[in-house]
């Protein structure tokens, strides 16, 4: 039995940055543990397997597999999948631009593809409705986890779980030099996640040295199989409402950039868009990013 993949990186203009994904844009015929079995091998931290749709509205299913489980909604195989969808000729483009829908775990969910020459560019997730959990006020557990002194957890924000499809933990952190110096602990860090309820740690500072970069993080999720993520859409939307919801942004700021990956040698930016009421609450997530198709192969499995 002889499966075709693609790998793509995510979240950048050029190959070998970004977040590295694995499509397998053909999954019929797969059953789950064949699918796991994949995602093990291939080591990144997602895989993704398209399928027909089941549910009303959508264009296709799509699983996604970390290398130790399937997830229910993540960000850069949301925006990977269908700008790779889109540049083999499986969803008809309009320009300037296309709205597609994935079915995931979480629901069906929106994309807007931006489209000029025929050929697919940017693609924009719509993401769930912002919710947040209970403030971490110990910051010991916090600073062990993240093999910090607790000292540098010291600010005005609060760490918090967020979540616009998957919970995850926000830890501001003061400077880059802070994040920088982030050496996780794996075990403290798999309790602290668990009794969060979050699937990864999110650690960011709004110090960036550049005006054009709201932003810069590192994500950690060792229970998931990902030590450390290039580049992760589920968390980004929760940080730009989490941010929005206190005070971090201007009340008419509803724009920002984040990079992520830097310390991983795989540079990344995602472009995330708020919806706000009156009061500056998010009420609406989007997140989007570039992709880049690097390598074509086929998968050979015993039935």
């Amino acid at each position: 039995m002889e499966i075709g993949f693609e790998q793509v990186d995510v979240f950048t203009d050029r190959a070998f940055a970004g977040n590295p994904l694995c499509v397998v844009p053909d999954g019929r015929g797969l059953d789950p543990g064949q699918m796991q079995d994949i995602a093990r091998e291939m080591n990144l931290s997602e895989t993704t397997f398209v399928l027909p749709p089941t549910a009303p509205g959508a264009d296709y299913w799509m699983r996604i597999f970390t290398p130790a489980q399937e997830i229910p909604f993540a960000g850069h195989p949301s925006v990977g999948t269908a700008f790779l969808l889109a540049l083999r000729g499986r969803l008809p483009l309009r320009e300037p631009v296309t709205r597609v829908h994935q079915q995931v775990g979480v629901g069906v969910l929106p994309l807007d593809i931006e489209v000029a020459g025929g050929k697919p560019g940017r693609v924009v997730m719509t993401q769930g409705t912002p919710a947040f959990g209970g403030v971490l006020r110990d910051l010991e557990p916090v600073a062990e986890a993240l093999g910090i002194g607790a000292a540098l957890l010291s600010s005005r924000l609060p760490i918090q779980p967020v979540s616009t499809g998957l919970f995850h933990l926000m830890v501001p952190l003061p400077d880059l030099a802070a994040l920088a110096a982030l050496r996780p602990n794996t075990g403290a860090l798999d309790r602290l996640l668990a009794g969060a309820g979050a699937l990864g740690c999110y650690a960011f500072t709004l110090e960036t040295g550049t005006a054009e970069v709201t932003a810069r993080a590192r994500m950690f999720a060792p229970a998931a199989g990902v030590p450390e993520d290039p580049a992760t859409g589920s968390a980004v939307g929760p940080l730009g409402a989490y941010l929005a919801a206190h005070g971090a942004l201007a009340r008419g700021c509803r724009s920002l950039v984040v990079d992520q990956g830097i310390e991983m040698g795989r540079p990344s930016r995602m472009f995330v868009e708020l919806e706000r009421d009156a009061a500056g609450m998010p009420t609406g997530v989007r997140v989007g990013g570039t992709t880049v198709p690097v390598i074509t192969g086929t998968i050979h499995l015993e039935r």
